[in-house]
């Protein structure tokens, strides 16, 4: 079936209309006239497949990644990346608009660094005789020697897991952002475990450490982070000291007291910003993450600073007299309870580290009945896939 392309979706998909019912297709861009495969179809709407290009669109690049269109970790390879980064600010303008009723003329530049070997980390899968990335919407192996989002170092840790002899059922690969350390955790049999052993700072092969050191550490900044094998750390290793400069900035002339930083991982980004509040509490419900998180703060010798560990809506009506509250939740954002409490609790301001532009529409809508929305700014922390970064700023009205 031939048909034209109308516009995108927010997940970088084709739009066409088919029988009356709209139509979402893989690897296809506004106004490109293409053949396409029906794979799924109901009531609401049909997905397909592009199988061939009769008429190109000029935003169209040649796709540089092997695996495009076979893993499932890269949807916009086949977008050139000016395109990309308006897509991503497009989308998140016409979300706020949609379901939060913003201006969206409020959005700023977006920022953005490299395309490729900007990831500090990775997850690969195994079966015990294929070792790779899921095929997308599937269990699927699709085995890889390398992957154009990771740092060279993570693609050398790659080729050495791909021996045969190896039966691997998980491999975790980072490196601290200045690429000085590398870190690997396995599940499964290794046999070549000496040249993986002096190829990385620290590996742990199933439940056992092999080498002596069982953390990395990395810098943003001026400043230095441990970082163990299962705490959370921003995967992007040159965007993010943008990202928490924009935090700084928009705090380091305020004198606030006390602030919250919920959601805080490992203390990244309240340790970043240390020097210019009172008092800060960050709240995690990951073990691993504030046991890093205290010891960043030894670490940088931050003295103003405490971690609790818990999930943040069994602690957030607890607190009070905070007049700077952060936010960096998962993609699922805010429960109805945060945000509930966020308003009662009333800082003066708010600033919301968001990686998912659809629930932080629906938490802006919420929250804007007591608070203006000063700005509000993307970064492309994870390009060739349809996911975008932002920071708002939110003052209590």
């Amino acid at each position: 079936m031939r048909i034209k392309i109308e516009k995108l979706d927010n997940f970088g998909r084709g739009i066409c209309y088919v029988n009356n019912k709209i139509c979402f297709v893989e690897n296809a861009l506004p106004n490109e006239e293409v053949e396409i495969e029906i794979i799924k179809e109901n009531s609401k709407y049909i997905e397909a497949n592009t199988k061939k290009i009769y008429v190109e669109s000029p935003i169209r690049t040649e796709e540089d990644c092997i695996y495009s269109n076979l893993c499932g970790g890269c949807n916009l390879n086949h977008i050139c990346y000016n395109e990309e980064n308006k897509f991503k600010k497009e989308k998140l303008k016409d979300l706020i608009k949609k379901y939060a009723h913003i201006n969206p003329d409020i959005i700023e530049k977006i920022e953005y660094h490299d395309r490729n070997h900007y990831r500090n980390k990775i997850i690969l899968h195994g079966n015990k005789e294929s070792l790779g990335l899921y095929k997308k919407n599937s269990n699927e192996i699709i085995p890889i020697q390398e992957c154009l989002l990771v740092n060279p170092k993570i693609n050398e840790i790659i080729k050495i897991l791909q021996k045969e002899e190896n039966e691997i059922e998980e491999a975790l690969i980072k490196t601290s952002n200045d690429n000085s350390k590398i870190m690997v955790s396995i599940k499964g049999k290794v046999v070549n475990q000496k040249e993986l052993e002096n190829s990385c700072n620290v590996l742990k092969i199933n439940n056992d450490f092999i080498t002596k050191e069982q953390e990395i550490e990395t810098t943003i900044g001026n400043i230095k982070y441990i970082e163990s094998i299962h705490s959370f750390f921003q995967v992007n290793n040159t965007l993010t000291k943008e990202l928490y400069d924009e935090v700084l900035n928009s705090i380091k002339d305020k004198h606030y007291k006390k602030a919250l930083d919920l959601y805080c991982g490992t203390g990244t980004i309240g340790i970043y910003i240390s020097h210019y509040v009172d008092r800060i509490l960050g709240v995690d419900s990951n073990e691993s993450n504030i046991k890093d998180a205290n010891h960043n703060k030894v670490l940088n010798n931050i003295k103003n600073i405490e971690f609790i560990q818990s999930k943040v809506e069994d602690r957030i009506n607890e607190f009070k007299d905070i007049d700077l509250i952060i936010v960096d939740p998962p993609r699922a954002g805010l429960d109805e309870k945060t945000r509930k409490y966020l308003k009662q609790i009333s800082p003066k301001t708010i600033i919301y580290v968001s990686c998912d532009p659809v629930t932080l529409s629906r938490d802006l809508n919420e929250l804007q009945e007591a608070y203006d929305i000063k700005k509000i700014k993307p970064f492309n922390m994870f390009p060739r896939t349809y996911h975008c970064e932002s920071i708002t700023i939110l003052e209590r009205r």
